[in-house]
């Protein structure tokens, strides 16, 4: 009975969720460069300027933090082990020192600007691994804030516009072969739909093989979000009521079974692809219900440090990346 009753008291906001965020999928599929995610997060916060009857509060909250776990778990389906291993040993290297170069830029100049500690790693996260996903991945096991998931998106959003344009340019400037685009494009832009847009007008080769970089960094979602959560357990270790094994990230082991079921294809790849398509749009009602809980005028209000941020550790892990290449001579 109280399972039903929890079911009914959901449904109004989960409804409403959905209702928002088929027409932000719908847009997505349009403008991919833009994204589903995006148009989510922005609808929200649009309709959440009207205040909205309470009733809504429990789906759009269960939405905002149970089911953005169910969509990366389901995002693995579109994972293959394989081909992210055998890229793997030429872009591991590269990863070590872009991640590195993103979260210790995260943390100086997060501190310098004063900006919260979640904001400040969910920027450098996103930066790191995926953008969107990523952040998505690491909030529940930091207990962001809907707040610090919107800044961070936002921002996440801005840069991943300007690679586009700015890394094909820069790219044939430098005269980079293939596959150093490739690399490039893979290890330091951060978003897939991105990645593989600036990665395909530079020319084929260089976008087959920055989308498999891509996949193969997406993959450190999995370490980076475990280590997140021993760092949080540490740090609220005087906590009485404390317990590891609830902000334990077991999604993430949902993410990497996924991955691998995937990759060994037990499963049809029809319906892998159907399954991570699922996980796609729930990182859609996911972020819609954050903009829903999101106030845009404090936004607006506080936007320009996260911003400033996100250039910091987008330029970092790009000059980083080039380094890196240059030193192992792919470029």
């Amino acid at each position: 009975m109280t399972g039903n009753n929890t079911l009914r008291n959901r449904l109004p906001g989960i409804s409403i969720v959905t209702l928002i965020a088929i027409p932000a999928w719908w847009l997505g599929t349009f403008l991919p460069l833009i994204g589903g995610p995006v148009f989510g997060i922005l609808f929200g916060m649009m309709i959440a300027l009207w205040k909205r009857p309470i009733h809504y509060d429990a789906g759009i909250q269960f939405t905002a933090k149970k089911i953005l776990q169910l969509s990366i778990i389901l995002l693995g389906f579109e994972m293959n082990l394989v081909k992210v291993f055998e890229v793997g040993s030429q872009s591991l290297y590269i990863m070590i020192f872009t991640l590195s170069a993103a979260f210790l830029t995260a943390w100086l100049v997060g501190r310098y600007l004063k900006l919260p500690e979640h904001t400040s790693i969910l920027i450098g996260v996103g930066t790191a691994i995926c953008g969107g996903s990523a952040i998505a991945a690491t909030a529940p096991v930091i207990s962001a804030s809907d707040k610090d998931v919107a800044y961070s998106i936002s921002t996440i959003f801005l840069f991943n516009i300007a690679a586009v344009f700015i890394f094909p340019f820069t790219g044939h400037l430098l005269g980079m072969s293939d596959m150093g685009f490739g690399m490039w494009a893979g290890t330091a832009i951060n978003d897939t739909s991105s990645v593989v847009a600036a990665g395909y007008s530079y020319s084929h080769e260089a976008g087959n093989f920055a989308t498999i970089v891509k996949l193969t960094r997406a993959l450190m979602i999995v370490p980076v979000t475990i280590t997140l959560a021993l760092f949080t357990a540490r740090k609220n270790a005087s906590h009485i009521d404390y317990n590891l094994f609830k902000i334990f990230p077991w999604f993430i082991l949902g993410f990497l079974m996924t991955s691998i079921l995937s990759t060994i294809e037990i499963l049809p790849p029809s319906l892998c692809k159907i399954l991570a398509e699922g996980g796609k749009f729930f990182i859609i009602m996911a972020l819609t219900a954050i903009g829903l809980n999101t106030h845009l005028k404090q936004l607006i209000h506080h936007g320009m440090k996260p911003i400033l941020l996100g250039l910091c550790c987008w330029i970092m892990v790009a000059l980083v990346s080039l380094i890196a290449q240059q030193h192992l001579e792919i470029w």
